[in-house]
């Protein structure tokens, strides 16, 4: 089964996270974050990207520059991404949001880097 809806992302993101937080080097980049809030957040920027639904506006960059985040750590987000969404659902959304999650963590780690670099 593809990615269809809100709800199919809203399923994704939380395996996701239920994975994620399961890598101990990982944990502390979300210590302190409300997840019940965060949630509803990562949801619309997903639904935006891979369903078209209007509404998100926010620079997803600007809101994780100052997390604790080490460069190799966007190679861990995309690879449990990657695993996550090939364990839940299979067709051409599926496709897109690995693709479209390679494209952010490439970016975020090349930005990341530079920021880094002159801070």
């Amino acid at each position: 089964m593809d990615i269809k809806s809100r709800e199919d992302i809203e399923r994704l993101i939380f395996a996701f996270y239920d994975k994620l937080l399961q890598v101990e080097d990982i944990k502390p980049v979300f210590d302190g974050i409300n997840f019940q809030s965060h949630v509803p957040h990562i949801v619309s920027f997903w639904s935006f990207v891979l369903l078209d639904e209007a509404g998100y506006k926010t620079n997803v960059f600007d809101k994780h520059i100052k997390l604790p985040i080490k460069l190799y750590m966007f190679d861990v987000w995309l690879e449990v991404f990657t695993e996550t969404v090939d364990n839940l659902f299979k067709g051409e959304k599926a496709e897109m949001a690995k693709q479209r999650a390679a494209t952010l963590a490439y970016t975020f780690k090349s930005k990341w880097e530079t920021i880094k670099k002159e801070a």
